[in-house]
């Protein structure tokens, strides 16, 4: 082979491989991931969703790609998100907390959507059912709304004497606020106590939710789901602590935190749950054919520290039911 003709191959080589390369990484499937609050606080949830895609064969920048769309506490902005979403054609949208879900559902109906919320999809409009979702929409659900009057009897239990209860709720999130408000305003009516919901959707809202506390003469509190919620965790817990206030939480990390207690489902199993469906859609599964999955294990983790910070006496009955007890 004569020098010309062997450089003019090396050069058609070299200038034909990035060319394979970006053809090779535009087939990669892409994961549009939509959550309305921030990836501040979320990284063990996202952590177990790319462990749920693991296991279903994909890992992320090896042969799975991931867009994150983060609202950042502000709802608003999803539909401009999943709208984007929709016009790069990725190949699932991973919808994380119910606005995500409401919002990639009105967007798409051919792409398909794989949920992770705490409410009940069928209530919602998401699905036709639980175990025939029909549609291009699938999913777990916590079904945190469904509990939501447990852990109104629970803290009664742990705080008796209390006749007025608080309920924060993010105005921001109003399909699961008024789910739970409602239910929970149902069991406050059944205990005899007067339940009092206040907004917080802001770092600022916190001040002016502790000030009404006082002024209500509030015995304990009980903070719903959401996606702000969901995030400040270790936050809220630490505020509680610091303001003397018996409160209930949703997941496990409240109470680990320095909570009183909590009672639901374990968020990062869901989240991990949801990987692996959305690995299964990548694999050619239809949402169609999915069942909705729904996590039935709830647990109620008590802090014996913060009751006894608190001067709380928790019944031996009640501890007895726990599943952990923080000492």
């Amino acid at each position: 082979m004569q020098r010309r003709e062997f450089i003019t191959l090396v050069s058609t080589a070299a200038a034909a491989w990035p060319l394979g390369a970006r053809a090779q990484q535009r087939a990669m499937p892409v994961i549009g991931f939509l959550n309305a609050a921030s990836p501040d606080g979320y990284a063990r949830m996202v952590a177990a969703f790319r462990q749920g895609l693991k296991e279903a064969g994909y890992v992320e920048g090896q042969n799975v790609a991931i867009e994150f769309r983060w609202a950042e506490g502000h709802s608003e902005r999803l539909p401009d998100m999943a709208a984007d979403l929709v016009r790069r054609q990725v190949s699932v949208i991973a919808a994380t907390t119910v606005p995500a879900a409401l919002v990639a559902k009105a967007a798409t109906a051919t792409i398909p959507i794989v949920f992770e919320m705490g409410g009940d999809p069928v209530r919602l409009g998401l699905v036709s059912s639980l175990n025939r979702p029909g549609g291009n929409v699938t999913g777990i659900t916590q079904r945190n709304v469904e509990v939501a009057q447990k852990r109104l009897e629970l803290l009664h239990e742990l705080v008796p004497t209390a006749g007025v209860m608080a309920l924060l709720v993010d105005p921001a999130d109003p399909t699961l606020t008024e789910s739970v408000t409602r239910e929970l305003q149902t069991a406050a009516h059944s205990l005899g106590l007067d339940l009092q919901a206040l907004d917080v959707s802001t770092e600022r809202d916190l001040d002016v939710a502790f000030a009404k506390l006082i002024q209500l003469r509030a015995g304990g509190l009980v903070i719903t789901g959401g996606a702000f919620f969901l995030s400040r965790i270790e936050q809220f817990a630490a505020w509680t602590l610091q303001h003397s206030v018996p409160a209930i939480g949703n997941w496990r990390e409240f109470a680990v935190a320095g909570g009183l207690l909590s009672y639901g489902a374990d968020v990062t199993d869901a989240y991990r749950l949801a990987g692996g469906y959305t690995g299964r859609v990548l694999h050619g599964d239809k949402p169609a054919d999915l069942p909705v999955q729904q996590i039935s294990k709830v647990e109620l983790i008590i802090n014996l520290k913060t009751a006894k910070a608190l001067g709380i006496s928790v019944p031996l009955a009640l501890s007895g039911r726990a599943d952990q007890l923080i000492e």
